[in-house]
């Protein structure tokens, strides 16, 4: 009967202890798919973008996500400055654009972006160099949400005077070389119409020195022919004269 009781008593542990490692996989399962659901969801930012004082800057912000985008797709951007802790919200999206109307980037904060294209950009105009700082892109579309918030380090500094240069210099290729190709070519084609001009006035003239010879052989043979005629008549009466 102890044995019995001993073998009954083992078997309930043996039991329990099923019962609990089949719990356990089913919790290591939920806490998989849940880890999966979680992962499915990818945001990319840019890691740095520089940008100069006073010209609109893009932020770029994308996503991928296994759920269709829906009214409770949210995206926050956040901006925390440099060598501090403190984070300021900046826009807001949900369904609707929410820029924020208090704060330095007041009126300054754009939606340039389509959550139908996964794209989730802003653009911050008028910017200065007390807008250096760090700039968080978050992006949730249940059941997906994000497993991590990437950051952009913006920095904006002055265009120094070789930055423009080398702008002008840009501005020069762009627009002066074509317009010196175009002249060239104008040139060049206005010099061989004037060389066929010049050709074919040369043969002009050269033909009428022809025709103008032409003319003076005719007329010396005209005067050849009526003197010949008139020494004709000249012979034609001396004879009648001697036969009187």
């Amino acid at each position: 009967m102890a044995r019995s009781a001993e073998l009954q008593g083992s078997g309930r542990e043996d039991t329990w202890c099923c019962l609990a490692t089949g719990s356990s996989v089913v919790d290591f399962a939920v806490i998989f798919v849940g880890a999966y659901i979680v992962h499915s969801l990818e945001i990319k930012v840019d890691a740095h973008v520089r940008g100069y004082v006073g010209e609109k800057i893009k932020l770029r912000c994308t996503f991928k996500s296994s759920s269709s985008v829906t009214d409770k797709l949210t995206i926050d951007w956040t901006y925390r400055p440099p060598s501090s802790s403190r984070t300021e919200s900046i826009f807001h999206y949900q369904s609707f654009q929410y820029p924020t109307t208090a704060g330095t980037f007041r009126d300054r904060v754009s939606w340039v972006g389509d959550v139908y294209r996964g794209d989730a950009s802003i653009s911050i105009s008028n910017p200065t160099i007390k807008d250096n700082g760090t700039f968080s892109c978050a992006v949730k579309n249940p059941p997906d949400v994000h497993h991590n918030i990437p950051v952009t380090e913006l920095t904006v500094t002055e265009r120094g005077f070789g930055t423009m240069l080398s702008s002008v210099a840009l501005l020069s290729i762009l627009v002066f070389i074509p317009s010196a190709v175009v002249v060239v070519l104008l040139l060049v084609r206005m010099g061989r119409k004037s060389v066929g001009l010049k050709k074919r006035s040369k043969s002009a003239y050269k033909k009428s020195s022809i025709e103008v010879s032409d003319d003076t052989d005719q007329e010396e043979g005209s005067d050849c022919m009526a003197r010949l005629c008139v020494r004709c008549a000249e012979c034609l009466d001396s004879d009648y004269e001697e036969t009187y």
